[in-house]
């Protein structure tokens, strides 16, 4: 079983479920998702993040005790992996490296949405010079933005904007994106890759998980 942690609070299970049931679709593994407490609108800059880490880090130590054989930290911004790694014996999987490996892999320069002032510094230093522009959708200031039909819109315009300046592919750094789906949306209207943090994630923690029954 992967464990997956959501580092924002929804009421609704289904929120909370749905990017374990995306991975277990995809890829056929199971998954266990969990959210931190307290936390309505997630992270989205500094300080929110640095209020998060012990959170995050307290869910993963119990994941791990209830028999999770890696766990995903499921945010572009990879909060408190280091620390949760330092805390557990299992392989800790961040959102934002995952998908930025991806990227990296594809070798083509890449526009970057996500809903923080600039992309996530473990994204950047990864993509290094692949990366031709960043946008963060006008309006977009916390992932409940994305889940209206305005934010969907100014999202779209977004990603037109990086495609317009050379970018040959998309990357999300932000997990929300994957939450409404938006990849497919993409990949539909502009015909180029779509980088999709929840599916890279998802693809590392499959990979890891079928090797590990091998042994």
């Amino acid at each position: 079983m992967i464990g997956l942690i959501r580092v924002f609070t929804a009421n609704d299970n289904e929120v909370v479920q749905a990017h374990g049931k995306r991975i277990q679709e995809q890829f056929h593994i199971p998954v266990l998702s969990r959210s931190i407490p307290d936390q309505p609108l997630g992270i989205y800059d500094d300080e929110t993040e640095r209020i998060a880490i012990p959170k995050i880090v307290e869910l993963g130590v119990r994941m791990e005790q209830e028999g999770c054989r890696a766990i995903i930290i499921s945010c572009a911004a990879d909060p408190a992996v280091n620390e949760l790694r330092s805390r557990v014996t299992v392989p800790v999987i961040g959102g934002g490296s995952a998908a930025a490996h991806v990227a990296r892999s594809l070798g083509l320069p890449v526009g970057v949405m996500g809903i923080t002032e600039g992309v996530p510094p473990v994204m950047r230093d990864i993509l290094g010079d692949l990366v031709v522009g960043y946008r963060r959708p006008e309006g977009v200031t916390n992932t409940t933005d994305l889940m209206t039909e305005q934010g969907r819109s100014m999202a779209l315009e977004a990603a037109k904007s990086l495609v317009s300046q050379g970018a040959r592919a998309i990357v999300f750094a932000c997990t929300g994106l994957a939450t409404i789906g938006f990849a497919e949306t993409l990949r539909k209207e502009l015909k180029v890759p779509v980088i999709d943090t929840v599916e890279s994630e998802g693809l590392m923690a499959a990979n890891y998980y079928r090797q590990a029954g091998a042994f």
